[in-house]
């Protein structure tokens, strides 16, 4: 059993990378610095990032995507990119509402949250749902911004509760709050709007206080019959109007499960481990993690990840396949940008194309492969894993590889930056050719007399990387194929 002050192998060092980041070349992990420190060391190293609040520019919402998606695929701190990936997932925010609502301000709105997500992303969770619960492109989102005192809005009440927070149900399947829960959570939020710069404020005329014509509803009061408060929490203990949604939020952090556990500790955990390990994680690795990292009480996400990043789990999906290793599959947004980092390679022109094959823009491709940034589906953010896979989908990832690999001109694929020209030996190029592309902890001794195998006709030819003609085919095309096979559509 393995713990922070377990050495990292080499093998462990790039998965880290892999996981936490976009996956690494042969010259990043070697400048990380990672090989033969410890779990924990080199986690303090990856998350001890300085803070870079990027807002994506861009007057139209392809526009922002494409700058956004370039972004990841130059970050000097990738560490931070994939963890605002994740909190974009979870406070899932889609930028076509905004368009429909309110269309001047959308690219902007959806700029200020990509800032705020970057801002907390390894924070304090607390101050992070406070925040969201006030920023402008959640209030449209979730139309906090028709929530008025007379005609109550519940749903950012509802998500708030069961996507950002709690969940519907504990480990042991108990509900974790009521509808009328959600009734008074709601009432918390009437009146909040924005001004045309994006700045939250209350309207006061519109939000509910306990005046003598809404005395009807009651004190102002939550989780009566759940999470383990006696009596309920009162939400206007600290006055009524703007305070109470802060005071709302700091109510549902002290929830309890039917366990006596920390709900949203337990929830938030098990969340990361699914994006960071992979799903189904058990309830014993959930509360380690918390209990590793204290987040039940400081609710600092920097120690949560950290614990995750010191786990022999974690390590464990970096395994050859086999019984008992979990693999996870690589979202769109993985696979394109891993695949053009560990390649070298850049987006051409102004609207971010792939200078080969179709090529298409960096927009289609994600679109085709199921994962348009600022746009997920719905507030219950992408589904994950198998749901990557389709046959469209499946297509889109192969068909981004075959553009990459045949890209020429600007950011084109240069192959020979990759591997040793001068090898022969049809074994040793099939090993630099997986290395490059940080997926050999996937592929079986099977697998690479297959690619073999390609290299050679069967073993009628052999290589010669002095020919053109021959790397132009089977140089590029063993890349492709890597790309395209299964191992390297997971982690």
């Amino acid at each position: 059993m393995g713990d922070e002050s377990s050495i990292l192998s080499e093998g462990d060092a790039r998965h880290l990378l892999r996981r936490a980041g976009f996956s690494a070349t042969r010259k990043e992990l070697q400048q990380a610095g990672i090989i033969g420190s410890t779990r924990g060391a080199a986690a303090d190293r990856l998350l001890g990032y300085k803070v870079k609040p990027f807002k994506p520019p861009g007057n139209n919402q392809r526009k922002q995507h494409d700058n956004l998606l370039r972004n990841l695929l130059v970050t000097k701190i990738p560490v931070q990119e994939k963890l605002v990936l994740f909190w974009h997932d979870h406070f899932a925010t889609g930028i076509a509402k905004l368009l429909a609502s309110n269309f001047g301000l959308a690219t902007k709105l959806m700029a200020s949250q990509s800032k705020l997500l970057r801002t907390f992303a390894k924070g304090d969770m607390r101050a992070f749902v406070k925040a969201m619960g006030k920023d402008a492109a959640m209030l449209e989102f979730l139309d906090t911004v028709r929530n008025d005192k007379f005609i109550p809005n519940e749903n950012y009440a509802r998500e708030l509760l069961e996507l950002f927070t709690l969940g519907v149900y504990d480990s042991a399947g108990n509900e974790n709050y009521t509808q009328a829960d959600i009734v008074q959570i709601a009432r918390a939020f009437t009146g909040w709007r924005y001004s045309r710069s994006g700045k939250p404020y209350l309207d006061e005329g519109q939000h509910d206080y306990a005046s003598e014509y809404l005395a009807e509803r009651g004190p102002k009061r939550i989780f009566e019959t759940r999470g383990q408060i006696p009596g309920g929490a009162d939400f206007d203990a600290n006055g009524e109007g703007a305070a109470e949604i802060d005071t709302v939020v700091d109510i549902i952090f002290t929830h309890r499960d039917t366990d006596g556990r920390n709900t949203v500790a337990r929830r938030t955990a098990r969340r990361l481990l699914e994006f960071y390990v992979g799903p189904d994680p058990d309830l014993a690795l959930i509360d380690a993690v918390v209990d590793d990292s204290g987040f039940d009480t400081s609710f600092d996400i920097r120690a949560l990840v950290r614990a995750i990043f010191c786990q022999d789990a974690f390590y464990e999906t970096g395994l050859p396949f086999g019984p008992g290793v979990t693999k996870s599959v690589k979202w769109p947004v993985d696979f394109a940008i891993g695949s053009m980092r560990l390649l070298g390679m850049k987006f051409a022109g102004s609207n971010k194309y792939v200078p080969g094959g179709s090529y298409s823009g960096a927009f289609t491709h994600m679109e085709n492969m199921g994962q348009i940034l600022l746009d997920p589906p719905s507030v219950f953010g992408w589904d994950w894993e198998t749901a990557w896979l389709s046959s469209s989908t499946l297509l889109a990832r192969y068909n981004f590889a075959r553009d990459i690999v045949g890209s020429r001109g600007g950011g084109r694929f240069r192959p020979e930056k990759l591997i040793d020209f001068s090898l022969t030996d049809p074994a040793q190029i099939v090993d630099q050719v997986l290395d490059a592309l940080d997926v050999g902890h996937n592929f079986s001794a099977a697998d690479r007399l297959v690619c073999e195998s390609y290299l050679t006709d069967d073993g009628s030819i052999t290589p010669d990387l002095g020919n053109y003609q021959y790397v132009n085919k089977k140089i590029h095309g063993l890349f492709e194929l890597v790309m395209k096979s299964p191992g390297y559509q997971v982690f």
